[in-house]
């Protein structure tokens, strides 16, 4: 009993040691930014400071964002990034012969608000009303798509100005369809909550591999770069994946210049900039393709009203550019037509 008296009596000490905040740096150091915002644009300078709580004295501050070193001038740092979203601004402390590090979360959002489009329609063409279509992608003059829906969901090759479907494959039905894209002769294809995706060769449709998501939970759109694939999930973020693993290397999150945005779906990549559905919604998203910046909104209302209306219609999704034609091919989910556009600065 008198040893575990003895013991409580330097434990209580320590405990209160570590509530005086001597160990915790978030009681020792707090990060200050100009204004006390923690929202800002891009290119934006910002007054920091770090706010010496406990009066120690302090020899070094450097100062980090999301790992990333960022210079200080004139007690203010330029937040340049490229990367747009949330980000952790981070200062490294010396003091007293101790380092620490205090962290403050902030949003990095774009530097100019999105400019608005509209449409144009050049030609109207016959596409399956029973298809649920989830993934849209020209290879050359043929048109790829994918559908969901567990029961319903397959692969398609389509002959876009008949309509008419040339090769299709059904996926097993506990899967629901998601987003495609075709790069180095393979087809890619997401489901939607299963967490797995499919690979296929271009030509014969053969299933040659699949692979597993990591750090995103659902599948939503796929499109590429040439070099590197890119992948909506229902949240802000767009991921960037190897081709050849599969690995989610890393992502960046659509933003406006006022907030962060969760909505991107179906994707198309053309010249820069990613072509997103928006979920629900008859419009679709500009989004440049390095920082995540919304640079421009495209409004197809409208358009949903010149298909049949019947009792399965449901919501605008799936967009594919033609490289020979340099235009824009749309539809919905069960749409009986399909749409070639050219989209048009309002």
């Amino acid at each position: 009993m008198n040893a575990f008296k003895l013991n409580l009596f330097f434990i209580i000490p320590l405990f209160f040691l570590a509530c005086d905040g001597t160990t915790n740096p978030s009681k020792l150091f707090e990060i200050e930014l100009e204004g006390n915002q923690t929202e800002f644009q891009k290119n934006q300078e910002v007054g920091i400071s770090v706010k010496n709580l406990k009066n120690k004295e302090i020899d070094k501050i450097t100062y980090t964002l999301d790992n990333k070193k960022i210079a200080l001038n004139n007690d203010k740092i330029k937040l340049d990034q490229l990367e747009l979203g949330a980000k952790t601004l981070t200062a490294n402390i010396s003091f007293e012969g101790e380092t620490v590090e205090v962290s403050k979360g902030i949003k990095l959002l774009a530097e100019h608000a999105p400019e608005i489009y509209t449409y144009e329609i050049l030609n109207e063409y016959p596409h399956d009303m029973e298809a649920y279509t989830q993934g849209l992608e020209f290879h050359q003059d043929t048109l790829y798509e994918s559908t969901g829906k567990k029961g319903k969901s397959s692969l398609r090759q389509v002959d876009y100005k008949t309509g008419k479907i040339l090769k299709k494959i059904d996926l097993d039905n506990t899967y629901f369809g998601e987003g495609i894209t075709i790069l180095n002769n393979k087809i890619y294809q997401l489901t939607w909550q299963s967490g797995i995706g499919f690979i296929y060769d271009l030509r014969n449709f053969k299933k040659i591999d699949s692979f597993k998501y990591n750090q995103s939970k659902e599948g939503w759109g796929l499109c590429n770069d040439g070099k590197k694939i890119f992948k909506s999930d229902g949240t802000e973020k767009i991921w960037y994946l190897n081709p050849e693993t599969m690995a989610e290397e890393g992502h960046f999150e659509t933003v406006t210049n006022t907030s962060i945005f969760n909505k991107a779906n179906e994707l198309e990549y053309v010249d820069g900039k990613i072509y997103a559905n928006v979920y629900q919604k008859e419009s679709m998203m500009i989004i440049d393709a390095k920082s995540g910046a919304i640079e421009g909104v495209i409004n197809f209302g409208g358009l949903k009203e010149k298909v049949t209306q019947h009792q399965n219609l449901d919501v605008l999704n799936g967009v594919a550019y033609h490289p020979q034609r340099k235009t824009f091919f749309v539809t919905g989910k069960n749409w009986d037509k399909m749409f070639e556009v050219n989209i048009l600065k309002k």
